[in-house]
């Protein structure tokens, strides 16, 4: 006969993983869709330039692209729960102190300061997280919540993009102010991730062996010869200048959009709400994302990768010719942009499949974990450059003539799909790899 503690103890191993897995990946999402996407909303609500917008949010991709030349020290100093745990409270606490710094006379550099110490604390959490979700789960349990964590990922982004916004938009009639509706809402988050840490502090168990191996001069030397050996894979120029190039037009989409969207109509913008832009982009167009990206993962996993390349170029590609219809006419219909918004990031959902598919084939053989995080790199570094100087481009052009010069770009990524080489049978196996990324 059992007793009440036995029961508990036996069913813990079950239970266990429920308990920190969803909100886990839901907190290594929901940071990086406030540095990446909500900045740039809230510097054109205060009153920047989107020169200066799109320089300024653009190089907080960084922590980011750089995390994998970090990731050693992660995994060297501490253990994977502490550096969780630790990320999550100084996200939290540097969430709440946006509240402060934003009536500051220069809040563009305090903001900008503690935007950098998210996302870099951001990027160090993703390291920790996923090594503490490989480290504590079985190889099947991981099969069976790659799932979730992809599903609860993108919920942050929901959250964040959509809901979050909606909320602003809302503190914004409530409070007839610029500032105090994005002081309330990040005082909120702040809280949020701090109580997640102190929640993830009792739901995540501590590791098997907390303390880890520190870094000797063979550690750092077969770092340095996994890195090189990225660089000596066959096919390495066209596998690069796919990374930097396939998603050229949807870097400059992805500042400028959501700067279009809010500015005023004799600017050549659509003059929406913040509240709008939840609805349009962090809603409509994230639902799309998501079904673009499950239909190509279904698509490919049964035909092959090779099969529906060319299809998944011209879905990322051709879709942004809707940005020139919305920027010509200046609809004012809300349900008619969210359409509109809706297919072009159901196709860019589609065309991704085909990217993420890309970085894990290039990454098989030794080393791939590590060289695969090196293709991450280079996918964020893809995306910040253009951004860089889309507002440039964009204050000089207009935003018709932007999205025309966009539209323009597109056959730089036909000429970089046609470069590359992959197996006939590659894709059947690694959807479901490619679904987490």
């Amino acid at each position: 006969m059992t007793t009440p503690n036995q029961t508990v103890r036996h069913r813990s191993p079950l239970r266990g993983p429920w308990r920190w897995v969803p909100s886990l990946y839901f907190i290594e999402g929901l940071p990086n869709v406030i540095v990446v996407t909500l900045s740039v909303v809230m510097y054109k609500r205060l009153g920047l330039s989107n020169e200066d917008i799109t320089f300024y949010t653009s190089w907080l991709y960084l922590p980011w692209m750089i995390k994998p030349f970090w990731s050693p020290l992660v995994e060297a100093f501490g253990s994977r729960r502490s550096w969780v745990l630790t990320m999550q409270w100084v996200m939290g606490a540097a969430m709440a102190a946006m509240a402060f710094a934003l009536p500051l006379g220069g809040y563009v550099k305090w903001t900008l300061a503690l935007f950098w110490l998210i996302a870099f604390s951001s990027a160090t959490h993703d390291i920790a997280a996923d090594g503490y979700y490989m480290e504590r789960l079985t190889a099947r349990q991981q099969s069976f919540f790659v799932g979730i964590r992809s599903t609860f990922y993108r919920i942050a982004m929901i959250a964040g993009q959509g809901l979050l916004l909606m909320f602003v938009g809302r503190l914004e009639i409530l409070t007839k102010s610029p500032v105090k509706p994005w002081m309330i809402t990040f005082t909120c988050v702040g809280v949020l991730l701090i109580l997640f840490g102190l929640y993830h502090r009792r739901a995540m168990l501590p590791s098997k062996a907390e303390k880890a191996p520190r870094l000797s001069r063979g550690f750092l030397l077969d770092y340095l010869t996994t890195f090189g050996r990225f660089f000596t894979k066959p096919g390495v120029v066209a596998a690069l200048l796919f990374m930097m190039c396939y998603r050229l037009p949807e870097a400059l989409l992805t500042k400028i959009c959501p700067l279009f969207f809010l500015d005023e109509i004799d600017r050549g913008g659509l003059a929406l709400t913040t509240g709008d832009i939840g609805l349009v982009q962090g809603t409509v167009g994230v639902l799309g994302l998501l079904l673009g990206g499950v239909l190509g993962g279904v698509l490919v996993s049964r035909h092959g990768f090779n099969r529906w390349l060319w299809p998944m170029v011209c879905a990322i590609s051709l879709p942004n010719v809707v940005y020139v219809i919305l920027a010509y006419y200046q609809p004012q219909n809300l349900i008619f942009i969210s359409s509109m918004v809706f297919v072009e990031q159901l196709g860019y959902g589609f065309g991704f499949t085909a990217y993420m598919l890309f970085l894990l084939y290039y990454a098989k053989g030794a080393h791939e974990t590590a060289h695969y995080a090196f293709c991450t790199g280079f996918m964020t570094l893809g995306m910040m450059l253009p951004g860089l100087f889309a507002g440039f481009i964009q204050t000089s052009m207009g935003y018709l003539n932007f999205f025309i010069l966009v539209c323009c770009l597109v056959p730089v990524t036909f000429i970089v799909s046609s470069l590359i080489k992959v197996s006939d049978e590659f894709g059947r196996k690694t959807v479901g790899k490619a679904e987490t990324a």
